[in-house]
């Protein structure tokens, strides 16, 4: 489902579901980044849900809390983003010890041509939102770098709320993918949402 145009980068409080058809195969960047084949088969077999609660604490910080679940007993991973640009570690189940940090950028200021292009021009008024993850590699013994643009694009004439990957892997392996989500619905439904996944 489209994404209402109410929903922009100031606000992403909303469950989004990965629209598989629209995005581009993860598969080989898994894989580089150490996911095992096991689990990176359960993922594509599976339905991805996003559920996004948007909102700043009281010294005014952006804040991007995302419980990512999987469908067929597979654990997804919790994306907790803090829009300060300060790095932070993190144990991720599926990826191991990471670091990563997090900003709300202008799209002028994004020196990556595949970021930067393509959004609509709600996100270039208001910025989009920077991710920038790397794998900690004493701790992991392995090495990958992954950086993301969110925002909203328009695909085959629909409004989609979109993330550009960019990634390099262990070797200097260069993948850029595309994820497409579709909008499922709003932050007040989420509890709705909880009891049907749960039934």
């Amino acid at each position: 489902m489209a994404a209402p145009a109410s929903f922009t980068t100031l606000d992403l409080s909303a469950t989004w579901v990965m629209n598989k058809s629209l995005s581009d195969d993860t598969d080989e960047i898994l894989r580089l980044q150490g996911v095992s084949w096991f689990k990176r088969r359960a993922i594509s077999l599976s339905t991805i849900t996003l559920y996004v609660k948007h909102y700043k604490d009281d010294a005014g910080v952006e804040h991007i809390d995302i419980d990512q679940r999987l469908t067929g007993g597979i654990s997804g991973t919790i994306e907790n983003r803090t829009l300060d640009w300060t790095f932070r570690d993190h144990e991720d189940h599926l990826f191991g010890p990471i670091i990563g940090r997090s900003r709300r950028v202008k799209l002028d200021e994004i020196e990556n041509e595949y970021l930067r292009k393509g959004w609509l021009p709600d996100t270039e008024e208001h910025g989009a939102i920077n991710s920038y993850v790397e794998s900690d590699t004493p701790a992991s013994q392995t090495k990958w770098i992954a950086e993301q643009i969110w925002g909203f694009e328009q695909i085959e004439g629909q409004r989609y709320y979109v993330r550009h990957v960019d990634f390099i892997g262990p070797e200097d392996e260069h993948i850029q993918a595309r994820l497409v989500y579709d909008f499922y619905a709003g932050a007040d439904a989420d509890a709705d949402a909880d009891a049907d996944a749960s039934a």
